[in-house]
């Protein structure tokens, strides 16, 4: 396991719990359809947490449970160790940012006023005097510095995936939660997205974050849990949990396993007929 510093005491809320997030037997229905069954996870300070899972194996229903965005039918999800349903939607937005998969802005902001509406939670306190600072590292973080005075509406996908990335480390939360970060991302933003992930778990936050890509979840994932038909197959260190049988299985293909020469973390390469 990767050793993380303790949380840190200055985040905008006080310290970080060691489990800010949780589900305790979290079961939601969406559509007369049962997506999660009686879910358990922590999610914990100073590390990243992989989702992973095939299509429909409800990783972003569990997030949306996590950030707040769905109410469960059964169970709790927990925020700073109470039921998130009882805190303030103010209270929730100073302890958790969330990246959805879908960006959505239907007017020209620019790219720097996009970024400085992840600040909103903080208006009026005094944390608003580091919006300025907080706003010139999230867009420096994300490489975004270059079309800081663009309207949002006219970058490419990929660009529109880093601002919004931005936006979320500028709200300068404990808990980050990302849903397909990189989805949108060419090879080098794909590996910087990662790396990220590792700076605000190395600062004391919790980062989770759902990956298709299992490769990039193992190389910069502390814990992956392994969703399958709305439960969690599997969760743990990366090594312990992507073994080739495990993952054949779940998602019906079969896969070989192998170290990583460089990194030492699991490689998964699908095992190809080509005729």
């Amino acid at each position: 396991m990767r050793l993380r510093p303790r949380p840190r005491a200055d985040t905008a809320t006080g310290p970080v719990p060691d489990r800010p997030a949780a589900a305790a037997g979290l079961h939601i229905r969406l559509g007369g359809k049962e997506i999660l069954r009686g879910v358990d996870l922590d999610v914990r300070a100073g590390e990243v947490l992989g989702l992973v899972g095939p299509n429909g194996a409800g990783k972003s229903t569990l997030l949306a449970a996590l950030s707040g965005d769905l109410e469960p039918d059964d169970g709790d999800a927990l925020l700073w160790d109470r039921p998130i349903g009882e805190w303030t939607p103010l209270d929730v937005a100073r302890r958790r940012a969330v990246l959805p998969q879908a960006h959505h802005v239907s007017f020209p902001f620019t790219v720097r006023e996009v970024v400085e509406m992840g600040r909103a939670p903080w208006a009026g306190t005094d944390r608003a005097d580091h919006d300025e600072d907080r706003i010139a590292d999230a867009l420096a973080r994300t490489e975004s510095e270059p079309f800081t005075a663009r309207p949002f509406t006219s970058l490419s996908g990929g660009e529109q995936a880093r601002v919004m990335l931005a936006r979320v480390i500028a709200q300068d939360a404990g808990l980050v939660l990302l849903d397909e970060p990189t989805a949108a991302l060419d090879l080098r933003h794909q590996e910087l997205v990662g790396r990220l992930c590792r700076d605000l778990a190395a600062e004391g936050r919790a980062v989770v974050i759902v990956v298709h890509d299992l490769d990039l979840a193992a190389a910069y994932a502390d814990r992956t849990a392994l969703l399958a038909e709305g439960r969690i197959a599997a969760c743990g260190e990366p090594a312990d949990v992507f073994t080739a049988d495990r993952l054949g299985e779940i998602y019906r293909q079969p896969v070989r396993v192998e170290p990583d020469p460089d990194t030492g973390a699991p490689r998964v390469t699908p095992l190809r007929r080509i005729c």
